[in-house]
């Protein structure tokens, strides 16, 4: 076989599909994406023997916004017998490469995901016979590929691999994260999750240092307001509503009760801003684009609310127009952007000014 599986929010087939044609385009290769509407996957089929592997490897998988995860797929098996699935998935074995860590997951749409507690439980025995094959190393290995079993339905699964150099990390690609019982509101969890997807670990105690200050357009009630200041920041909370009581008693929110667009710090000690502000994508990416160019924030992580159709389209047009805005005043950046999990009908885009090279 020579397809590649990428999993992403169920709806969102179609922009993804678009997104894998325009890249494979344009690393040179050719195929076509299979596409099933709220099947929360996508498959692309190459035409050159050897492309899938081609493209798991050497397309970024953090270059593309609507998948989660990227595999290349070797075989595919329908109509398991319920008594032996592990016979058929063995037989195959030789078509992978020595895995390092073993998968049985799901897409993640409502329907798959009822085979998720059989997934878990199938886990260790396949994981004992596939290292009894050899398939797989004998202890789990970090720098050997991933090999994944997805049931796409009962009796049926899709069996590939994914290179730990470019993967996502997480089962399904998906990162688990518990709802602070303190926080105002439930997209405290998007400002979280961009925090993990965008900035290495490594780097938070210099990117994300207790004392910075930030500033959050669009605050009301708090919930991103809440992260920043978890991390013991010092916070702008734009909004005309109302903070949320608890962050203003810590003494670290200063509620500036204005419009998030007509907001200008009075002083450059600004290291964050933060924006999930409902509002056409193009005015607010041009809103960070001026934040940027005027120095009043190192960097932004923000939401782009998507429209109802050709939403890769828009959305490719609003990043370019916001580089081609930033080039035009000669400011150097890092921009990327990601549909995380725990957005709904936007994505999320990390913006960052960066020394220009000589």
């Amino acid at each position: 076989m020579n397809q590649v599986l990428l999993y992403c929010r169920a709806g969102f087939e179609k922009d993804c599909a678009a997104e894998i044609q325009q890249k494979t385009t344009d690393m040179g290769v050719y195929g076509f994406p299979r596409v099933v509407n709220n099947s929360a996957y996508v498959l692309f089929e190459c035409y050159q023997e050897g492309d899938a592997e081609r493209v798991v490897r050497d397309l970024p998988l953090d270059s593309l916004i609507f998948a989660r995860q990227m595999i290349a797929i070797t075989a595919s098996l329908s109509e398991l017998d319920p008594d032996d699935r592990i016979s058929p998935i063995l037989a195959v074995g030789e078509r992978l490469p020595k895995g390092g860590d073993l998968r049985v997951e799901t897409p993640d749409n409502d329907e798959a995901k009822a085979l998720l507690k059989f997934c878990r439980k199938f886990t260790v025995p396949l994981r004992q016979a596939l290292r009894k094959q050899g398939v797989m190393l004998a202890k789990d290995n970090p720098k050997k590929p991933v090999i994944h079993v997805c049931f796409t339905a009962p009796g049926t699964c899709l069996i590939g691999y994914s290179l730990t150099t470019n993967n996502s990390p997480h089962y399904m690609g998906l990162p688990r994260m518990k709802f602070p019982a303190d926080a105002p509101s439930r997209s405290t969890l998007k400002l979280e999750e961009a925090f993990h997807h965008f900035i290495p670990k490594q780097e938070w105690e210099t990117r994300l240092a207790p004392g910075m200050w930030a500033v959050d357009l669009g605050a009301c009630p708090g919930g991103w307001t809440y992260q920043l200041v978890k991390r013991s920041m010092f916070v702008h909370a734009v909004d005309n509503g109302a903070m949320d009581e608890q962050l203003m008693d810590t003494g670290q929110v200063f509620h500036h009760a204005e419009d998030g667009f007509k907001f200008e710090p009075t002083r450059k000690n600004v290291t964050w801003l933060v924006c999930d502000m409902i509002e056409k994508p193009s005015r607010v990416a041009q809103l960070m684009g001026e934040w940027l160019i005027e120095g009043w924030a190192k960097e932004a992580i923000f939401n782009l609310k998507l429209p109802m159709s050709r939403r890769y389209e828009q959305v490719t047009e609003n990043l370019d127009t916001l580089g081609a805005f930033l080039d035009d005043y000669k400011v150097a950046y890092e921009m990327r952007a990601k549909h995380l999990y725990h957005d709904r009908e936007e994505i999320t885009v990390h913006l960052r000014r960066v020394k220009r090279q000589r």
